[in-house]
């Protein structure tokens, strides 16, 4: 059976809703210690990055409210190497007391299962909080840049797609794709963020972008380029296709000639499956741990937190975090074969 986005949704929130039970006597001494202390919301990115941004800040007055000890929230910005550094800073320079929580865009996920040297952490051993969407990222072209409409018409002719980083999911997914694929993306770096290169696209010095998410493709100044026929999306980038996405698009994953190759971007796609995760520390006592989830849930269910999600046109389809931490498991799992292949497309790897 297949449900509709709204039933997603439901199911989601009802599964982890099982998180809502905690003994007084835990609830006691958590809101003891967080009694006038502060917790710190890190966002591995800088200020006015979109939705990895804009649900802390959504979440931060509810959190107050439903932790016992209503402790005070506050963010910080903590932006380099993709999240790398605020990563680091929580797994092994922050309190391990449950005052520093970390919101950071999915990609740094990888960096230590591709043996990124400036990565000093584990991801396995987070204490996962959840993810209040899912994400499938896409590739797309503006279309008055360029004549080509399927990812097929990309294999056979260059297309100039604008990149934060080589290193970053606009940077590494078309180079993937070029691999593997056969797509002939030329990538031009160096944007400073992602709503730059979305600014370079209108003005034609690059024809598409490949590596953000069909959310962010469908809110703020971009909204209205599907609706009016401004770009065409290639090709969706996640382990499985997106419900929301026109079932034409083809994935990623598809497109691999051999089951090698599919493994391979497997590997880059994989972190899609986490959405916009958060977590705490690996040494948060646990009873912290169940009561900042169960504070989590109880905000994601709030109205308050629905309006501004809806005014803020952001999604909501939670994941839970013993599914995230699932996943988070399955990727560290991936095969070292297909594991070494795609760190060899990553500079200087």
């Amino acid at each position: 059976m297949i449900l509709s986005v709204p039933e997603r949704r439901a199911l989601s929130l009802a599964l982890i809703g099982g998180l809502l039970a905690a003994t007084p006597a835990a609830a006691d001494a958590v809101g003891d210690f967080y009694r006038g202390k502060t917790i710190t919301m890190y966002v591995g990115t800088g200020v006015g990055a979109g939705a990895i941004s804009s649900y802390p800040t959504a979440l931060a007055p509810l959190m107050k409210k439903y932790l016992p000890g209503h402790p005070d929230f506050v963010i910080s910005y903590m932006p380099g190497g993709g999240g790398i550094k605020a990563a680091n800073y929580i797994y092994g320079i922050a309190p391990q007391d449950g005052t520093a929580w970390g919101f950071i865009t999915r990609g740094f996920l990888l960096a230590p299962l591709l043996k990124v040297p400036q990565a000093q952490f584990d991801p396995t051993k987070f204490n996962w909080i959840g993810s209040p969407s899912r994400t499938v990222s896409m590739g797309m072209v503006w279309n008055a840049s360029t004549d080509v409409r399927t990812i097929q018409d990309a294999m056979h002719k260059q297309v100039v797609v604008g990149a934060t980083s080589i290193a970053q999911d606009t940077g590494i997914y078309p180079r993937a794709l070029n691999r593997i694929a056969g797509t002939k993306f030329k990538i031009v770096t160096g944007y400073a963020s992602l709503g730059a290169v979305d600014l370079a696209i209108e003005r034609g010095e690059v024809q598409g972008k490949v590596g953000s998410t069909w959310k962010s493709l469908n809110s703020g100044a971009t909204a209205n380029w599907v609706r009016d026929k401004k770009v065409t999306v290639l090709v969706q980038l996640g382990v499985k296709k997106s419900p929301d996405i026109p079932a034409n698009i083809p994935l990623g994953l598809d497109l691999a000639k051999t089951p090698e190759d599919r493994q391979v971007l497997e590997v880059l796609c994989a972190p899609s499956a986490t959405g916009f995760p958060s977590f705490m520390g690996p040494e948060v006592p646990e009873d912290r741990i169940a009561a900042v989830r169960k504070a989590y849930v109880q905000s994601l269910k709030d109205p308050e937190f629905l309006e501004d999600v809806e005014r803020q046109g952001l999604d909501l389809d939670p994941i839970s975090s013993d599914e995230l931490t699932d996943v988070v498991r399955h990727i560290y799992e991936l095969p070292a074969a297909a594991v070494g292949r795609a760190r060899e497309l990553l500079p200087g790897m």
